[in-house]
């Protein structure tokens, strides 16, 4: 397993070392990074066309059930089956699950404007990438934060589940924030806990399937750390 406090190669140059970046690290990382914002962006581009072609039709159909639970069903069978799908397969699998978040998604343009979750997508964005570069680079080691924020992430379920029935305004903002400092905090984690797990001895297969875990995790933090802000700083109709 590379080292991710300092994943450099030494070569020697004339008479004296010098120091190398790790390009196949490099490339791994970038690999996982367009295969998560090609998602990001394939779920926007979806939530955008779904609520320009059926309206408000879709958000009072049941058929609107589906498409909220089919992506919740689609992650826990990637993430239990990714040792033994192909990489073409599951990387398909992900993207269809981007698919079905977007149309998932499209509700939200009917609760907030336009141009207010544009602004907050735009945030998350700068948000997320300032944190998965601290994770990237930090020499401190985050594993001891994954206990603490998994529990986080459980109350932040717990409490959105119990608010479907209080319908608490209090408690949504709470909920809002724990959840921003949660997903900010898994952001820079997952980060680190991507970059340890590459390993140059990793056979095509081996590397493939761990790109596409890998971007879904952060695919996840991104849409949920939007999810946050929006709900925060978002304009309503």
């Amino acid at each position: 397993m590379s080292n991710y406090d300092q994943n450099l190669t030494s070569s020697s140059a004339g008479g004296g070392g010098t120091i190398a970046v790790d390009t196949a690290l490099r490339d791994y990382m970038l690999r996982i990074y367009n295969y998560m914002a090609a998602g990001v962006g394939l779920t926007a581009v979806v939530a955008w066309l779904t609520y320009q072609l059926t309206g408000p039709a879709l958000l009072q159909s049941p058929l609107m059930w589906v498409f909220i639970l089919a992506p919740l069903a689609l992650v826990f069978f990637i993430g239990s089956r990714i040792n033994t799908l192909s990489v073409s397969t599951a990387r398909l699998l992900f993207f269809i699950y981007a698919a079905l978040v977007g149309v998932s998604l499209s509700t939200l343009f009917h609760i907030y404007t336009s141009a207010s979750i544009a602004r907050v997508f735009f945030i998350a964005a700068a948000t997320f990438g300032a944190l998965s570069v601290f994770g990237y680079t930090t020499r401190r080691d985050l594993s001891g934060l994954g206990t603490f924020l998994f529990m986080g992430l459980i109350g932040v379920i717990i409490a959105s589940v119990v608010n479907l029935f209080l319908q608490s305004s209090g408690l949504d903002w709470l909920i809002s924030v724990v959840g921003v400092g949660v997903f900010a905090g898994l952001t820079a984690y997952d980060t680190q806990r991507i970059k340890a797990m590459y390993d140059g001895r990793d056979d095509e297969t081996t590397a493939g399937r761990k790109s596409v875990i890998s971007a879904l995790s952060l695919y996840l933090n991104f849409i949920n750390l939007f999810m946050m802000l929006l709900r925060l700083a978002g304009g309503r109709r």
